[in-house]
């Protein structure tokens, strides 16, 4: 009996610990999926994974090949059991030369949660969404630090405004640097309970190049403008950021509860791979990679039977995955919205 009793545990362990990898997967899963241009592994995850964020968990690492962290289009990623565990593999055909003699080879690789400085390879999120946020904008805590700052002088032959590939003239303490970033000053974001003030918009308008220095006063040559530069824009050291970071995503470690408070472009409604701002930041252990649900207000409806207001519950209405946190905010990008999303809808851990 005593057998027969311990024999029932594990065969229920074991069903449960299906029904638990099984859950991972989402209903109607395809067996294998095909890479195609433009895929990035959040895409391919979201068509296997009921969580998108949670791929490494069951990504099947193979060493046996030169570099395992690439995925190209053309690559057919697989669904596999493991152990009694699911893993997802990748396979790539490779095309013999004719007269070879051969026929093509197969090759397992790990599709890695990671970016690489390779155009070919598929990215984790779509980089071109955030690359300006990355190169060429960020959040300062206070006005003060663009006050303070070197700033543009002059214009080239006495014009207010330059452009890549002119001379311009700066005024201020430049210390031994020699890259700055041009910036202009933008939104101020607030708390919108409390109040605080969570930091200053700097806007990357471009990038100059110090030509030569005399007391205070700087020729700067313009590598870079995306827009017309302006006397009295702000010259900050030039911050090494590119699409080529790596992101992890993943669920928060602590318990997470903010709100989005803008969108780029000013506008109010949000959708999918809108970048958004959101109010937490490193103070609250939020990280680059961080995954949070979106939550929109429940509906105040009227109780027909009893009478008065009730509030519905809070629905979920998609994700965002953070990719740039500053002291009080940070950058998120919105990857899945199921309806229209506003400035003002909540955060929590997914």
């Amino acid at each position: 009996m005593k057998k027969i009793i311990i024999g029932i545990i594990a065969a229920a362990f074991l069903s449960f610990n299906v029904w638990a990898q099984d859950s991972v997967l989402k209903t109607g899963h395809p067996d294998e999926y095909t890479v195609k241009k433009g895929d990035t592994l959040w895409d391919i995850s979201s068509t296997f994974l009921n969580s998108p964020w949670k791929w490494p968990e069951i990504w099947h690492a193979n060493p046996q090949i030169e570099n395992p962290h690439l995925i190209y289009p053309g690559d057919l990623i697989k669904l596999v059991y493991i152990d009694g565990q699911p893993r997802l593999t990748s396979e790539r055909t490779l095309k013999l030369a004719p007269g070879s003699g051969g026929i093509n080879a197969t090759e397992k690789l790990s599709p890695q949660v990671r970016v690489v400085p390779n155009e070919a390879a598929i990215s984790a999120i779509p980089l071109d969404r955030i690359d300006s946020f990355l190169s060429r904008s960020r959040v300062l805590d206070d006005e003060k630090t663009l006050t303070k700052a070197p700033y543009i002088l002059a214009g080239p032959q006495q014009r207010i405004v330059a452009g890549a590939g002119d001379e311009a003239y700066a005024r201020g303490k430049f210390g031994d640097l020699t890259n700055f970033g041009v910036y202009r000053k933008g939104q101020v974001f607030f708390d919108p309970k409390t109040k605080e003030v969570l930091g200053l918009h700097a806007l990357g308008i471009g990038s100059v190049s110090l030509k030569s220095l005399k007391g205070d006063i700087a020729t700067v040559d313009v590598v870079r403008a995306n827009e017309e530069i302006r006397i009295g824009d702000s010259l900050l050291p030039s911050e090494d950021r590119s699409t080529s970071s790596v992101f992890y995503p993943s669920g928060p470690d602590r318990d997470i509860q903010g709100t989005i408070i803008a969108v780029e472009g000013g506008v109010t409604q949000v959708g999918k791979y809108n970048v958004v701002m959101i109010n937490r930041g490193d103070r609250e252990g939020l990280k680059v990679g961080n995954v949070l649900a979106i939550y929109k207000k429940g509906e105040i409806v009227a109780d027909r039977v009893t009478g008065g207001k009730v509030a519905l519950p809070d629905e979920r209405a998609g994700l965002l995955m953070v990719f740039r946190t500053f002291k009080k905010m940070s950058f998120a990008l919105v990857l899945e919205a199921d309806r229209p999303l506003l400035i003002g809808d909540s955060l929590q851990n997914p």
